[in-house]
């Protein structure tokens, strides 16, 4: 029973490390309403708000295994 609970809890801390890594990489990612004009050398924004993404899957699938990892070890620390 030890070494089960041993295990979920280190699953939930290496799918909440994939899943930190994820959002951290989602933070770098430019917005779709700003691009860059390399001739001009500066960027625009055009901000309508019906084509407007703020978060992309890369982000989204990184909270929700950042949210499953902490579920984990919640449940490894109770068994």
């Amino acid at each position: 029973m030890v070494a089960l609970a041993e295990g979920i809890r280190l699953t939930g801390a290496a799918l909440g490390a994939v899943g930190g890594a994820l959002v951290a990489l989602e933070f770098f990612q430019m917005p779709s309403y700003v691009s860059y004009q390399e001739e001009w050398n500066s960027y625009d924004i055009d901000i309508a708000p019906d084509e407007v993404t703020e978060h992309t899957n890369l982000g989204r699938v990184g909270g929700l295994l950042v949210s499953l990892g902490f579920a984990l070890l919640f449940l490894g620390e109770l068994m």
